[in-house]
């Protein structure tokens, strides 16, 4: 049914109770004069159709999907402490009983210490993954290898934070987001070494097959930091292409090996950036930008000053 009679509704126009809501046209329309009331309506219905009791029953949804960064996979039930669902006030009994219902709720879900412990990681998680732009799909996959880490009893003995860390640099890596070591430890409170080391434990505990960082995926980081053109960007990720191929990407950084390749495509482009600039955006030494630049120069046969 594409139109329905609205309940305690009058027109303006006539004072006609016989209001139409079409939901095909998004209308709310006076059935007597033809007055349309209101127009471009959103449709909050579902968007499928049932036919039978059981298809409706099988295609209804309700609420928001499960999510493994929420501690609770976002299944929790909220207890109204003041009214009711109509919002009409409540009896000052009833109100003491939900109040004490919601309490035993709360009590409830930090009952064990593995519900007090994801509490605290899915917090810690949510902060890191807000305070550097995490995609929500990474932070889903650092969650759930949070939670495999926590069944297998390797947070034991460790800092929340450092594992926590540690899962979202996993995921970073897994999902090859441009994320380096670096940044996820200077945005957390636990020091580099601690969250290599916790890194290094859920790799070969969880037995998760890490891909090779590609220094392609750096370039528009990189260069977005250090204000380099597309133009040059493009040139860069040929330079990249081609050393990966001449196997000359294995064993080294990709930041420093990204950052000498732009530096070059801005020699050839005639663009002016120091190679300063590009070491302190992909966060490593000018040394090290010298360095792959010889040697890039060197394999690729490049004319640069």
């Amino acid at each position: 049914m594409t139109q329905e009679l609205i309940a305690h509704a009058l027109c303006p126009e006539c004072g006609s109770p016989e209001v139409i809501r079409d939901r095909e046209a998004g209308e709310l329309v006076c059935s007597k004069c033809g007055l349309v009331i209101q127009e471009d309506m959103l449709d909050r219905g579902p968007e499928w159709r049932a036919f039978t009791l059981d298809e409706k029953s099988d295609k209804r949804r309700v609420g928001a999907p499960s999510s493994y960064s929420r501690f609770d996979k976002g299944l929790f039930t909220d207890i109204w402490v003041t009214r009711d669902a109509s919002g009409r006030p409540l009896p000052p009994e009833v109100r003491r009983q939900m109040w004490r219902l919601r309490r035993w709720q709360i009590r409830s879900m930090m009952h064990t210490s593995k519900d007090r412990n994801l509490i605290k990681a899915m917090t810690e998680l949510e902060r890191l993954s807000g305070k550097l732009h995490i995609p929500s799909s990474v932070q889903e996959t650092a969650a759930l290898i949070y939670r495999r880490a926590l069944n297998e009893d390797l947070v034991r003995g460790r800092s929340i934070s450092a594992v926590v860390a540690a899962a979202l640099y996993a995921a970073c890596r897994y999902t090859k987001t441009p994320k380096t070591l670096n940044e996820i430890a200077k945005a957390s409170p636990r020091d580099r070494k601690e969250i290599s080391r916790c890194y290094r434990l859920l790799v070969r505990r969880l037995k998760v097959q890490m891909p090779i960082d590609d220094p392609a995926d750096y370039v528009s980081k990189i260069a977005e930091n250090a204000g380099v053109s597309g133009e040059a960007q493009g040139l860069a990720i040929q330079i990249v292409q081609e050393a990966k191929r001449r196997h000359m990407a294995i064993g080294k950084d990709p930041s420093g090996l990204t950052a000498a390749a732009l530096y070059i495509a801005c020699q050839l482009k005639n663009e002016k950036v120091s190679q300063g600039l590009l070491a302190q955006a992909a966060k490593v030494t000018e040394v090290t930008v010298r360095k792959r630049k010889r040697e890039l120069v060197e394999e690729l046969n490049l004319r640069v000053d």
